[in-house]
Parts: structure tokens; C-alpha cells; sequence
């Protein structure tokens, strides 16, 4: 299943602006090894799930991946062909809204070559500018 919130105060919420910058979560802190962004932007919750598993198919499970991220504000979607008007449509999905600078995964335990493999083939699920950190 998706990542998504238990419970919010409203089920809808405005688009508001991105993040251009980060300035809280930008140095490792669990790991030894990450992956931060070099651009800012939306990364929805079936990506993140993507990129998670991506990680444990090279890794087997051998080190700890911490995510950092979590998607928490919903995005909107009408149906296709609805007329006009007749207020927001309904939730579609949830993003993480990330600045740039951002570390989005962190892993330790593992070595830094199977670290560096599996941190590179995450970064093809995503859709930001990423680099690689802590080697």
C-alpha cells in the first residue's frame, strides 16, 4: 500500500508554492550513504514506494534504508469529461513537496560499492535531479 496520512484536519487543500530551497533536512543523520536533491518538486507516494524497492532488490535486505520524505498533501483530480464548475474534484493522490537539498533516502550497514549501486538505480525512479552523498 501507498504512503499516505492516518488522519488530516481538511481532506482538501490549496496548491499553494514549492519549496524552493531546504533549509531542515539537508545533512545525513541516520546513515552513512543518501540521496539529496539538487532541484525542487513534487514526488508522488508510488514513486517513492518505487524507489524504496529498487533499493531493497539490489541491497537483499542486508543494510537499513531510512526514508525521509512523506507524502502528505493531497492533490485534486476531476474525472475526465465533467463539465465546468460543481466545486474540486476529489483527492487523487498524495506528493511530498521537496526543496532543493533535500536528502530523501539514507542506507548504512552495507558496502560502499553495493551502497553506490543500488543509490544510482534509485535515482532513475525519481522524478528530480539527484546526487548521490557520503562517498
Amino acid at each position: 500500500m501507498l504512503l499516505q496520512p492516518k488522519k488530516i484536519k481538511f481532506k482538501k487543500i490549496q496548491k499553494g508554492t514549492y519549496k524552493k530551497k531546504e533549509f531542515a533536512v539537508t545533512t545525513l543523520k541516520f546513515g552513512k550513504f543518501g540521496i539529496k536533491s539538487m532541484e525542487y518538486g513534487y514526488v508522488t507516494a508510488s514513486q517513492i514506494e518505487s524507489t524504496r524497492i529498487a533499493i531493497n532488490r539490489i541491497i537483499k535486505r542486508s543494510g537499513k534504508i531510512w526514508l525521509r520524505i512523506f507524502p502528505n498533501k493531497p492533490i485534486t483530480k476531476k474525472p475526465a469529461e465533467v463539465r465546468m464548475g460543481k466545486g474540486k474534484g476529489s483527492v487523487d493522490h498524495w506528493v511530498s513537496s521537496i526543496g532543493a537539498g533535500r536528502i530523501i533516502f539514507e542506507i548504512g550497514g552495507i558496502k560502499p560499492n553495493l551502497a553506490k549501486s543500488a543509490l544510482t538505480y534509485a535515482c532513475s525512479k525519481l522524478p528530480i535531479k539527484t546526487v548521490l552523498i557520503g562517498f
